[in-house]
């Protein structure tokens, strides 16, 4: 069988998925049919020998260590979740926010979800399970909608997270940076940090809607079922996995301690992972895994204060663990399959064909905002901003320097498409996921969030428009 040079149909398999997504609502299989579509393109063969490529496709994603750590990883997080849930830390903290009174409407409880987004960086899907365990009741209890909890905590995971060098994210960015001959990447990160316009817009205007108590859209109209009383539209079907929604044990009190010291644990021990990972270099460690490592102490921890306090024995410790692991199969093969997904795009070279097909003779001022496009189109195509950095990168970089031109504009016009498009997908693991943090609709909160996602995304194209003009 032989593979075929990189045409329009290498857009098919992503295009099909998403199509697939939208009017299904059944992602899990809208992954596979993009999948299985890319082989059988891929190959050119019939649909029963791409079946079987499909197969060993997604096997294969386990050949990389990171893909594996990253799955992984999900798991550990779903039993930490309830872990904190069980005995008693995530009642806590909210008992507490409650009892000083600094959540005590609805505005309040749009800030806390705000601002747990914004301090915890350590992994965007961790910060959205927190998020959403702690902030999801007071949702319901104020009467805010869950799809503006999950557009709160979808505009404060990764968009923070890619404004930080030292998590996961800038690890892994950082490397790629590397990869393409810069003598000095963790700087040249740094420096697009304050360019990365996107990602900076998306957090400002999450916070500028709670402030100003505006709502657009499907969103105005969403808030407004809530407050009559209706949590979620009557054909709703919400991403709810029970494991990940069981309250705390009433035998034992509720303190606050036993969510914020775990979580505490693995933001200090994010950064130690990485020097331990980069042998003391700290932007030559391993993101992929810092965060198993992380979130692994954070576990340890919570198991070691339980225990201490006599709240569960080992055997209900290790239940919770399985059980909560349980409740993020459903994420963990999402992350599964868009990784496989990724992999028939790139093999297809679906990015690299996009990025040729847009190129020409162009001035150098349309630079900044193609690139900017290109990313967004590629990641709101695969679902994965991570796919997208490895495929963008060592395009823009080196466009830069044979340009004569700085390379942290480009690296910031990479980042920030990579992310609106990712925010805007309904593919995309970190959307999914938000979905299920808030226990809402996924098809709702994609409708919900684009108003917003396309707001930010026109400030940072006319920025990289402006940028690229002063060049």
């Amino acid at each position: 069988m032989t593979m075929i040079e990189p045409g329009w149909y290498s857009l098919l398999p992503p295009v099909i998925a998403i199509l697939l997504a939208i009017t299904t609502r059944q992602v899990l299989l809208s992954l596979c049919g993009g999948i299985w579509l890319g082989y059988c393109v891929l190959y050119q063969t019939n649909p029963l020998n791409g079946l079987a490529h499909t197969i060993e496709g997604v096997i294969n994603v386990f050949q990389d260590t990171g893909n594996t750590k990253v799955i992984v990883f999900t798991l550990v997080v779903g039993g930490l979740i309830t872990t904190m849930e069980k005995t008693g830390g995530v009642k806590g903290l909210s008992n507490w926010l409650e009892q000083r009174r600094w959540v005590n409407s609805g505005k309040r409880a749009q800030l806390l979800a705000w601002l747990i987004g914004i301090f915890i960086f350590v992994e965007s899907n961790l910060t959205l399970l927190v998020a959403g365990a702690v902030s999801r009741p007071l949702f319901d209890r104020f009467r805010v909608s869950r799809e503006k909890l999950a557009y709160l905590i979808d505009s404060t995971s990764a968009p923070i997270c890619i404004l930080i060098p030292f998590n996961a994210w800038g690890a892994f960015n950082i490397g790629l940076i590397a990869s393409t001959g810069e003598t000095n990447p963790f700087t040249l990160f740094v420096e697009a940090i304050p360019l990365n316009l996107y990602a900076i817009f998306a957090v400002l205007l999450a916070g500028i809607s709670i402030s100003w108590r505006r709502d657009i859209g499907p969103m105005h109209a969403a808030e407004q079922r809530t407050l009559d009383g209706e949590t979620l539209w009557p054909d709703a079907l919400p991403m709810l996995v029970p494991a990940l929604m069981s309250e705390y044990d009433d035998s034992v009190v509720p303190r606050a301690r036993h969510m914020v010291l775990p979580i505490i644990t693995m933001v200090a021990a994010l950064p130690a992972g990485l020097l331990i990972t980069g042998q003391g270099d700290i932007t030559a460690g391993s993101g992929s895994t810092s965060v198993l490592w992380a979130v692994l102490t954070g576990l340890s921890i919570a198991w070691f204060l339980a225990l201490v306090e006599r709240r569960h024995t080992i055997h209900q410790l290790v239940d919770f663990l399985l059980k909560g692991a349980g409740g993020m199969v459903p994420v963990a093969a999402v992350l599964l399959l868009s990784m496989a997904l990724g992999h028939i795009a790139n093999d297809l070279q679906a990015g690299q064909y996009l990025s040729v097909a847009v190129q020409g003779t162009l001035p150098i001022s349309v630079l900044l905002p193609l690139i900017f496009l290109i990313s967004a189109a590629i990641a709101f195509a695969v679902g994965s901003s991570w796919g997208t950095f490895a495929i963008m990168i060592p395009i823009a970089l080196p466009l830069a320097v044979a340009g004569g031109l700085p390379p942290a504009p480009f690296l910031a016009a990479v980042l920030s498409g990579a992310i609106f498009g990712d925010h805007a997908s309904p593919i995309s693991d970190s959307t999914i996921v938000a979905s299920m943090a808030a226990a809402t609709d996924h098809i709702d909160h994609v409708r919900t969030q684009l108003p917003y996602a396309l707001i930010s995304g026109g400030i940072a194209l006319v920025g990289f428009c402006i940028m690229g003009w002063l060049m």
